[in-house]
Parts: structure tokens; C-alpha cells; sequence
């Protein structure tokens, strides 16, 4: 652990200091007030009593790792820092997970500073009497959430920076992922119901209704959790396997 603890602090510093200091902390402004003022603003009341909120804040993480994951591999092949990091002392799977945890720490720390802020520019903005807060289960299922899209992007960015040769392939690549997955599952979902015939969809529709129902919000968490954290073990284990210090190298 103290040695994902240096892999991770090393990253930090980068991340605040890539552009300098200042130009790491006015980034860091830009997100707070892009995402914890503006956004929240927009949505007002709606964003803490939909639950359709735990979808919105869902998004922000992959986000914001993408932004810096990347670097984890493919920035220190283009600095010729690379070989550098490899000949320390440090075992490959403290290498490994202190750069998966300091993107995930990156994405969700921010996410939930965020999530704060917006709560208090909601409520500095709204009119009416009494205090908005989230739902118990809605505020569980937005930290867990967001913790397991921060890690999964964080995972898969990994992954594909240790073949990468540039940061912008994997951005890139990770971006256009990120875009197909967020679009494709929504209008999967409406080419899949336009094949069914018209009287069929009406109780497709209810069916999924009273299944959602039933099962309730945190039922609804619980499966989507389980799913999350499947196909995050199943990064990490591909990530572990495909991390050879003498191949890296030579891409």
C-alpha cells in the first residue's frame, strides 16, 4: 500500500503541476464551477428530486478520468520518463493500481466535491421554504456509482495507455467509446422496441415498469453495482496480466 500510495502521489503531482501550479488549481475552478454551479443551476430542483440524477452524476467521473488517465503510460512513453519509472524498485502491481487510483481519485473526488456544491447552489438558488436534500438511497447510489464509472474508465484507460503511443490515441479512443456507449445504449433501446409490434411494445413497457417496481431503486443499484464491479475485476485482472515491464519499452 505504500507503494500505491508513491505511484499515486507522483501522479497527483503531475496532474497539479503538468501546467504549472496555477494553471493545475484554475482547472481545477473551471470543473467546480462548470459542474457544481452551472450544471446544478440548470437542472434547479430537478437534480436532487429525480432520481434520474443518479444517471446525470453517473457520467461526470468517466469524464473527468479520461481527461487525465491517458497520461498513465503513453504521457511517460512521450516524456522518455518511462523507462525511468520501470528500473525503480517499485513491484508492477503497485505501478499498476497507484496510477488506477490516482485517476479514480482524480474523477471522484472531484465529482463528489462537485456533488456538494451543487446541493448548497441549489438551495442558495431556490426560493421556497425548507432545505433540499438527496434521498438516503439516492445519495448511496450516486457515491457508489460514481466510484465504480470512475474506476472502470480509470481501468480500461490504463489498459489502453500501456500500448498506446500517444495520449491523444487514448483519449481519443477512450472518447469516442465513452460517446458510442452513452448513444448506442439509448437508441439501442428505441431500435430494439421499434422491432416489436405496436401492441406488443405497450406491454413490454408495462412489464419493465412493474419488473422496476418491484425491485425498487435500490434493488435496481444493487444489480447495476454487481455488474459495474463484474467488469471492473474483470480490467483489473487483464490489466495485471498484460503489464510485462521489458514490453513496454519497446512500443
Amino acid at each position: 500500500m505504500a507503494d500505491v500510495g508513491t505511484v499515486m502521489w507522483k501522479e497527483w503531482k503531475e496532474i497539479l503541476m503538468g501546467r504549472g501550479l496555477r494553471g493545475g488549481l484554475l482547472n481545477l475552478l473551471i470543473l467546480a464551477g462548470v459542474f457544481g454551479v452551472f450544471l446544478p443551476l440548470q437542472f434547479g430542483r430537478t437534480l436532487v428530486e429525480s432520481p434520474l440524477t443518479l444517471l446525470i452524476w453517473a457520467w461526470v467521473p468517466p469524464f473527468l478520468v479520461i481527461s487525465v488517465v491517458a497520461d498513465a503510460f503513453a504521457g511517460e512513453r512521450e516524456r522518455h520518463t518511462l523507462e525511468t519509472m520501470l528500473a525503480s524498485r517499485l513491484p508492477d502491481s503497485a505501478v499498476l493500481l497507484g496510477k488506477i487510483a490516482a485517476a479514480v481519485s482524480y474523477g471522484w473526488g472531484i465529482s463528489m466535491a462537485c456533488l456538494g456544491l451543487g446541493l448548497i447552489s441549489v438551495n442558495l438558488a431556490d426560493r421556497r421554504p425548507g432545505l433540499l436534500m438527496y434521498p438516503l438511497n439516492v445519495a448511496a447510489g450516486i457515491v457508489v456509482l460514481t466510484f465504480l464509472t470512475a474506476s472502470i474508465t480509470a481501468a480500461l484507460g490504463v489498459l489502453l495507455s500501456l500500448r498506446a503511443a500517444t495520449v491523444r490515441q487514448v483519449q481519443q479512443t477512450m472518447s469516442l467509446a465513452w460517446m458510442g456507449l452513452t448513444f448506442g445504449l439509448g437508441y439501442g433501446v428505441r431500435w430494439l422496441a421499434g422491432l416489436l409490434p405496436r401492441a406488443w411494445q405497450g406491454q413490454a413497457m408495462n412489464w419493465l415498469l412493474g419488473l422496476a417496481e418491484a425491485a425498487g431503486l435500490g434493488g435496481i443499484l444493487f444489480i447495476v453495482s454487481l455488474l459495474l464491479m463484474s467488469a471492473l475485476a474483470a480490467v483489473l485482472v487483464i490489466g495485471m496480466r498484460r503489464f510485462r515491464r521489458g514490453r513496454l519499452v519497446f512500443i
